[in-house]
């Protein structure tokens, strides 16, 4: 099972970095590359725990669909999202966030089996696996650019 874990230091304080991270709203924009949205559950603003949303976007050209639920919320250090329906076997997500002299430690840690088996672990060997961690490392960068420019 794949483990994807990326750290960012962002020059904000850790609530801000915390509610960013849960902020549907900012998700969408952060994502627009796969011009990912919320189209069931929670659509807009911060997910709080027990919260499901459903996110439809376009990957490897294809429109997918993604229901993830909010399972652990400890604010503002660490909140985790699992999938309950999609495209994975299963992924679960840690999103944690450590205050540090100048700022706030951003901590993705992002666990999936693929589904299809043996073919699931030939597609993350030769694609995959790169494609998750380059979603992951680029969304962080977003977010981090947001946080270090907010008024």
């Amino acid at each position: 099972m794949p483990v994807i874990r990326y750290q960012q230091l962002i020059k904000a304080p850790i609530e801000v970095c915390f509610d960013l991270a849960r902020n549907v709203d900012i998700h969408t924009e952060t994502t627009a590359k796969t011009k990912e949205r919320a189209v069931g559950g929670v659509t807009e603003g911060l997910l709080e725990e027990r919260d499901i949303v459903t996110w439809e976007a376009i990957h490897f050209g294809i429109k997918q669909r993604l229901t993830a639920k909010v399972t652990v919320m400890e604010k503002p250090n660490k909140f985790v999202d699992v999938m309950v329906k999609g495209a994975f076997h299963s992924f679960d997500h840690t999103h944690q966030f450590i205050e540090e002299s100048g700022g706030t430690l951003m901590i993705d840690t992002f666990q999936y089996k693929s589904p299809f088996g043996p073919i699931g672990v030939l597609a993350d060997t030769l694609f995959l696996e790169k494609y998750m961690r380059s979603f992951i490392i680029s969304r962080a960068k977003a977010l981090k650019e947001i946080a270090e420019n907010m008024p």
